[in-house]
């Protein structure tokens, strides 16, 4: 199961369950995907064909949708996930 939180700019944000407690969020794109760590703070932790660019756009929007992935995180995999 992989919950999409929300859809921008060509990019689906998502979730995999079943995977690490540490918050983060999957993004997938036409060109490739990336995973983000969402804390401590937000830092990219895996790239997959996308450019430098679009991985700059991407952190963007992750920095801009912060507060409503963790919620989500949260709703998701309940409150006492890190």
């Amino acid at each position: 199961m992989s919950p999409t939180v929300f859809r921008e700019r060509g990019y689906r944000f998502y979730f995999f369950s079943r995977e690490e407690s540490r918050k983060h969020v999957h993004v997938h794109g036409t060109d490739g995907e990336a995973k983000f760590w969402l804390e401590p703070e937000i830092a990219l932790a895996r790239n997959h064909a996308l450019s430098d660019q679009q991985i700059a756009k991407i952190k963007e929007l992750v920095e801009e949708h912060r507060d409503e992935l963790i919620a989500a995180w949260n709703t998701f995999f309940g409150d006492g996930g890190n």
